[in-house]
């Protein structure tokens, strides 16, 4: 049976994906495992350096489900940073994934960079990543305003993600790297030989929609598109989102 695995975005850990783990296990068959791994650098790796390359992070990942003794095949729903290690991933690897499922990513050299950052964030990133030491909860909130449009319970959501920031916190060092990583690295002019759907949030404030638009076009991708979501889709729209891959799953083998 193929065993689901969650990869998340820029400094964001397992714990970031909330409820969404249990809502895509009841959208798939009984007994299917869902995974939610750390990549370097985040989570219970916090005190792991994170590398400045994404074809390394994919060969963690690997590493890791093979330590835990959990084989081949995978499904990966994996967004924007943890995204591009599952195309990395599908790229290298092709026969160790069944399916995949992108959401809100942005690959050069299908995008530019100004979209595949939108410029108008790159203040506040600047100050979560540069200033002094603020209140775990002060900085989730600003990243909360950057990456939702509806949240439910945010107090509830930003106190889980302030726990989260204390109990690992990912270092400026590890953040710059994941960064650098997401920055340079370039995905294949041609889809890797593995079934993949991109999703896009139509209200994302922090990549243009566009980018996975194109990335469907150039992939030739069939493309989900949520109407008012943002950037964090499991968390403004968690049942949606595992609906969505659990009947596109029922299709490809996963």
């Amino acid at each position: 049976m193929t065993t689901w695995v969650l990869l998340r975005g820029l400094t964001r850990e397992a714990g970031h994906w909330g409820a969404f783990p249990d809502l895509l296990r009841a959208q798939l068959p009984a007994g299917t495992r869902v995974v939610a791994l750390d990549l370097p650098g985040n989570g219970v790796l916090h005190a792991e350096p994170s590398s400045m390359r994404i074809e390394t992070t994919a060969q963690a990942c690997r590493a890791r489900l093979h330590a835990m003794g959990i084989p081949p095949p995978y499904g990966v729903v994996a967004m924007s940073l943890g995204a591009m290690v599952a195309v990395e991933w599908a790229a290298q690897h092709p026969v160790e994934l069944a399916c995949g499922v992108l959401i809100n990513t942005s690959l050069r050299p299908f995008s530019p960079w100004y979209r595949r950052l939108r410029p108008r964030n790159y203040g506040a990133l600047l100050r979560l990543s540069l200033s002094s030491p603020q209140p775990a909860r002060a900085r989730e909130a600003i990243v909360l305003a950057l990456t939702t449009r509806h949240p439910p319970q945010p107090n509830a959501v930003l106190d889980h993600w302030a726990a989260l920031r204390e109990a690992h916190p990912v270092s400026r060092g590890n953040a710059l790297r994941q960064l650098a990583a997401a920055a340079r690295y370039r995905a294949p002019q041609r889809a890797p030989l593995v079934p993949l759907l991109a999703v896009v949030s139509a209200a994302d404030g922090l990549v243009d929609p566009r980018c996975s638009h194109r990335l469907a076009q150039q992939w030739q991708l069939p493309l989900a598109e949520h109407p008012t979501a943002g950037h964090d889709l499991p968390l403004d729209d968690g049942a949606w989102l595992a609906e969505t891959v659990g009947r596109w799953a029922m299709r490809h083998g996963g």
